[in-house]
């Protein structure tokens, strides 16, 4: 059975044959939102996984109707009543949630999202955050702070860099629902498949990605993340950068040496 995102804080892990570990996030009755003990917790598992080399790729999915709703509008509220109306509490919490959206980008592995159900505000912004998404025909997508008198300025980070400026200021304008096609449309999700079938998708994708060079992809997500935001000059100096490093590992040569050769590599194990 796969533990839920509650009850992963360290290693051991337990990873499939693969090298695939499966988070699921398994708050259905509270649609997935992200209190801010579940982003504590995901922040320890990122943390934990970046440390196991037995994990070569994650998928991300949730319990139950709802991807996630995105932040908990009852643990928020509640804080208001705060002797400083909530102000500390909220500063930890998007200061956590930040940290949690980058330990994303910062794993050496790749992240893939498997959506199901609805992805709104926060929850939108988590599968913005990973490598990859698949979507399920009946998932939903949408930035709908506006609605309540709260601009989904965080989530903007994320979704911002995955999709066009026009198609993200849209989701958060007009905090409309989106379907899964308007969302792979958009660039939000890399494909959308039958419902229920998302994370069986997710698994043929992260099951390959597992058979690649450990070492390669950490190093092309890494440089991919940060020559991303750069003006070009600078991005094609880092990249590179990147590419004399990759070149030097030992499994670039055998990848090359494998392609010449026609044959199979024999990745350097971790």
């Amino acid at each position: 059975m796969t533990p839920s995102v509650m009850d992963i804080a360290a290693p051991p892990w337990s990873v499939d044959s693969n090298g695939v570990a499966k988070l699921t996030l398994n708050r259905p009755l509270s649609r997935n939102s992200l209190a801010l003990d579940v982003i504590l917790s995901l922040n320890a598992t990122f943390a934990a996984i970046a440390e196991d080399a037995k994990v070569r790729a994650v998928i991300l999915t949730a319990e139950g109707p709802a991807f996630s709703s995105g932040h908990d509008l009852r643990e928020l509220r509640a804080h208001r009543n705060d002797e400083d109306g909530g102000r500390s509490f909220n500063q930890e919490l998007m200061a956590r949630c930040a940290e949690m959206m980058q330990a994303i980008v910062a794993l050496p592995k790749p992240v893939i999202a498997a959506v199901e159900g609805v992805a709104t505000a926060a929850g939108c912004q988590l599968v913005a955050a990973c490598d990859l998404a698949v979507a399920g025909r009946n998932a939903r997508f949408a930035l709908p702070g506006i609605n309540i008198g709260l601009f989904c300025s965080t989530p903007l980070v994320a979704v911002g860099r995955a999709v066009s400026r026009k198609h993200a200021m849209e989701m958060a304008l007009t905090g409309e629902l989106y379907t899964a096609e308007d969302a792979e449309r958009f660039g939000l999700v890399n494909r959308v498949v039958p419902a229920g079938s998302a994370e069986a998708e997710a698994m043929k994708l992260a099951t390959g990605l597992a058979k690649r060079s450990a070492k390669t992809l950490a190093i092309g997500k890494r440089a991919f993340y940060r020559q991303i935001e750069m003006p070009l000059d600078q991005a094609y100096a880092l990249a590179s950068e990147a590419m004399v490093e990759n070149l030097a590992e030992r499994d670039a040569d055998e990848g090359i040496s494998a392609f010449l050769e026609k044959r199979a590599p024999r990745w350097e194990a971790e």
